[in-house]
């Protein structure tokens, strides 16, 4: 059996929604080149992602809107009903051929999830998808088809095994959440910027599921600036609170970049450093908690240069045990790359912690992080944990 294989196609540089739209799926392209020109990926690591079908997009999508997904993909559909599914925004405009893009990203997701629980694999990452603002009547938030939950959808389905999720992108994960709000075979951990601030503006520490599900939803909405130091203790000590907790049989990440100091759409401080550790704690649970079964999709990250080609590489090297030969950044890739880039590009994997302006609520902001931990988790320990369903 493998460690891991990494899903990728060219053909993911097709959901695209427009020249100017902060969303640009060069990055997984950057991510690829990267890992090639730094001698971490190998041919035998790669597997093509498959389209996924209709029904199994339809085991969370309802099959209205995935009509009304291909209809406006191929200009022929009504822009009123389009509307009505949350397609034609200016978050989320339509574009050509937009159902086969989507749901190549979805397929991505739904290998990975093949390759590890029919034990070819102990990990695997599919670098695009992560799509986690999609629900199943409506798009949002840049996203069409929500490849995080069809995939747990078809893992339920198909292997009827127990689900924790894990988001660490800089949004709340809603789609995911609402997707099994009242499932108690399925744990949902979103850690994000508060909604104060930041779309979609839910994700609140009393979000705790309804139902069979209550107790099964877990937030931590971290105050803005927020710095890593104060993240990943936010991080360490929730995933392994609700791990133990929720003893699952498999875990799914969603790797958004986006909680990078660089990120032009939030407003959170944290460097590498972050999303260095950030798979390393994923790996860890996994191989404690699941027999090391670890799927893991990509997410936000606007800032596609600097930033997300090397924190979604570090998910590689966390599951293929590899390092790079030194700090540096291949001369290979920034040649490539560099008169390209509208910035200048970083020539090591690692940041300088100068980068980060200092904040003068540092003090404040990290004890509202630990405040809101403790708010979040209080309840687990509270709470009789019901039987696998």
């Amino acid at each position: 059996m493998k460690d891991a294989y990494l899903i990728y196609s060219p053909d993911y540089l097709n959901y695209k929604f427009h020249e100017q739209h902060p969303f640009n799926p060069i990055r997984s392209k950057l991510t690829y080149d990267l890992l090639v020109s730094s001698k971490l990926l190998k041919e035998n690591d790669i597997v093509k992602p498959r389209m996924a079908s209709d029904e199994e997009l339809a085991l969370f999508h309802d099959e209205d809107y995935i009509q009304a997904v291909k209809k406006a993909s191929q200009d022929n559909g009504s822009p009123i009903i389009a509307e009505q599914f949350g397609l034609g925004t200016e978050d989320t405009p339509i574009f050509q051929n937009m159902h086969e893009a989507s749901a190549l990203l979805v397929g991505g997701t739904l290998t990975a999830v093949d390759l590890v629980l029919e034990g070819k694999s102990n990990h695997a990452f599919n670098i695009g998808g992560g799509l986690h603002h999609g629900f199943s009547r409506k798009a949002s938030g840049f996203c069409i088809y929500n490849d995080c939950a069809v995939a747990i959808k078809y893992i339920r389905k198909k292997y009827n095994l127990k689900v924790l999720y894990i988001d660490t992108d800089a949004h709340h994960g809603d789609g995911v959440q609402w997707a099994f709000y009242d499932d108690p075979n399925v744990c949902t951990l979103s850690i994000h910027e508060t909604g104060r601030y930041l779309f979609p503006g839910t994700g609140a520490v009393h979000e705790r599921g309804q139902g069979n599900g209550y107790g099964y939803s877990f937030n931590v909405p971290i105050d803005a600036f927020t710095e890593d130091d104060s993240f990943l203790a936010v991080y360490s000590k929730t995933i392994r609170e609700i791990a133990n907790y929720f003893q699952p049989d498999v875990i799914l990440t969603q790797n958004g970049a986006d909680a990078h100091f660089y990120d032009p759409l939030t407003h959170l401080c944290t460097t590498m450093k972050t999303f260095q550790e950030i798979p390393k704690l994923a790996h860890n649970l996994a191989q404690e908690f699941c027999g090391g079964k670890w799927i893991a999709v990509t997410g936000g990250g606007y800032d596609q240069w600097r930033v997300v080609p090397r924190a979604w590489s570090y998910v590689w090297l966390m599951m293929t045990g590899q390092l790079p030969e030194d700090d540096n950044i291949p001369n290979e890739w920034l040649e490539k790359w560099q008169s390209k880039a509208p910035v200048t590009l970083p020539i090591t994997w690692s940041d300088d912690p100068s980068i980060v302006t200092p904040i003068p609520r540092k003090p404040e902001i990290e004890e509202y992080n630990s405040q809101v931990v403790h708010r979040a988790l209080e309840p687990l320990f509270n709470q009789v944990k019901r039987p696998f369903i």
